[in-house]
């Protein structure tokens, strides 16, 4: 398979899991805490990364600055929702209380607090709502970008093979 075509299936990968996740908010009415909101952020910014060197398909060098770009996006997604997993896994008398909403904090609070905050995280992030063969979506999320970021990063820092679709 072309690199080309690894990076549009990547594209469309990180495409199919945001599809899943605003319908799981707006059908199934699971408001996505702040924890999962950064690890939208970080499926988007690896999907869009995607994108770009499928439509770019870059020479030797470029492929190499989008692996790495690719490698940084999915690892911090993975950090956040490692976090969140976390957070999932306290005991119910160790987990902090709920916070304000996002929108609030960012109305409220300058950026760096509001980050503070978020990362240190809150009850409403420590509820499960969704569980798939017994995975919680922080943890397909975390699955999912180690294998789109290691696959992305590994197509991408590779000797480019051909450039055809």
């Amino acid at each position: 398979m072309s690199r080309r075509m690894v990076n549009l299936a990547g594209f469309l990968a990180c495409a199919a899991m945001m599809a899943f996740a605003l319908y799981s908010q707006h059908v199934d009415g699971l408001d996505p805490c702040p924890l999962c909101i950064f690890q939208r952020v970080a499926v988007i910014g690896l999907g869009v990364i995607f994108l770009l060197v499928a439509l770019h398909d870059p020479e030797r060098l470029g492929g190499r600055i989008y692996a790495a770009l690719m490698a940084v996006v999915a690892t911090s997604g993975m950090a956040v929702s490692g976090r969140h997993l976390w957070l999932q896994s306290l005991p119910p008398d160790q987990v902090p209380s709920c916070g304000p909403d996002l929108d609030y904090m960012l109305d409220v609070f300058p950026l760096a607090e509001v980050l503070s905050m978020i990362f240190k995280g809150s009850g409403e992030c420590a509820e499960v709502h969704w569980t798939l063969l017994g995975l919680s979506l922080p943890a397909w999320v975390l699955l999912s970008l180690l294998v789109l970021g290691t696959a992305g990063t590994w197509n991408n820092w590779r000797r480019r093979p051909d450039s055809a679709w």
